[in-house]
C-alpha cells in the first residue's frame, strides 16, 4: 500500500538539512510503529522518498513524502501516532492512501507556492504600492524576463516568464510580502529567491539573502489534463 505524508516545518528546524530530515522520519516512522516496507536484499532499508528538498532555512506548510506499508492504521490514527514523536518545529498534518499505480512523489512535483517575507529587523527598500507597480510593469506585463543562470559548472541564459506561473504583492503585517508560484521539478527548477534577486537587480537595488523569509505554502504536481494539484489531493483518507 502507498502512502503519502504532509508535513510542515518551522522554528528552529528550518535549520535542520535534507539528509537530516530523512533520517529523522526514519525513526519517527519505527516510533510510530508504522508498518512500513523494507527493501530486499543485504541491506534492506525502508521505502521512503521525499518530493522536493527544502533548502536550509527555509520554512514550510507543504512538505511531503512516500513510503509504502504492509498495513495501515487510520489517517486519524497515523497522523497523531507521528505528532507523538515529533519535536517542536514538526507537524504531520496528512496521511493518505495512493492509487497502487501512482508514482512517487519526488517524480511528478510540477510547480510551488511560496511567500517571502522581510524578517524582523529589517525594511523594504520601496512600499507595497511600488513593488505592485514594478512587479506589474517590469515583470507581469513583459513579454520575457530574461536572466543569466549560474550553476557549479556553466551559466546560460533563461527567460523566467514561463516558469512562473504566479507573481504578487501583498501588504503583510505593514510590510510588503512576494507570493511567487514557481516550476519546480527535475527538469525546470526555479528558485523563488532567484526572481526577486533579478527584480531587485532590474531596479538598480541590493538583494540582502539574510533580510528574506521564505517559506513554502505547497507542492503541485499536473493531473491528466494538464491543471496544477496539490500532492494530498491526490491520494484519500484511510478510514
Amino acid at each position: 500500500m502507498k502512502i503519502r505524508i504532509k508535513f510542515r516545518k518551522w522554528g528552529v528546524m528550518k535549520f535542520i538539512g535534507h539528509l537530516d530530515m530523512m533520517r529523522y522520519f526514519q525513526k519517527a516512522v519505527r516510533r510510530a510503529k508504522i508498518d512500513i516496507r523494507y527493501s530486499e536484499g543485504y541491506s534492506p532499508h525502508q521505502i521512503m522518498s521525499f518530493a522536493a528538498p527544502l533548502g536550509v532555512g527555509i520554512t514550510s506548510d507543504g512538505e511531503y513524502f512516500d513510503i509504502e506499508v504492509n498495513e495501515s492504521m487510520t489517517s486519524k490514527e497515523a497522523v497523531a501516532a507521528l505528532n507523538e514523536t515529533m519535536v517542536d518545529g514538526v507537524e504531520v498534518t496528512s496521511y493518505v492512501k495512493l492509487p497502487d499505480k501512482a508514482k512517487t512523489a519526488m517524480s511528478i512535483v510540477a510547480a510551488a507556492d511560496y511567500r517571502l517575507s522581510y524578517k524582523e529587523g529589517y525594511e523594504s527598500p520601496l512600499s507595497t504600492e511600488e513593488w505592485k507597480r514594478i512587479v506589474k510593469e517590469r515583470f507581469l506585463d513583459s513579454p520575457q524576463f530574461t536572466i543569466i543562470k549560474k550553476t557549479k559548472k556553466s551559466e546560460r541564459e533563461v527567460d523566467l516568464k514561463p516558469l512562473v506561473y504566479a507573481f504578487s504583492v501583498e501588504e503583510e503585517q505593514g510590510c510588503p510580502a512576494f507570493f511567487l508560484q514557481v516550476s519546480t521539478g527535475s527538469v525546470d527548477n526555479i528558485k523563488p529567491e532567484l526572481v526577486l534577486s533579478s527584480v531587485y537587480q532590474l531596479c538598480g537595488l541590493e538583494y540582502c539573502e539574510s533580510a528574506i523569509q521564505i517559506h513554502r505554502l505547497e507542492v503541485y504536481a499536473r493531473d491528466e489534463q494538464g491543471q496544477l494539484v496539490g500532492l494530498s489531493g491526490m491520494g484519500e483518507e484511510i478510514v
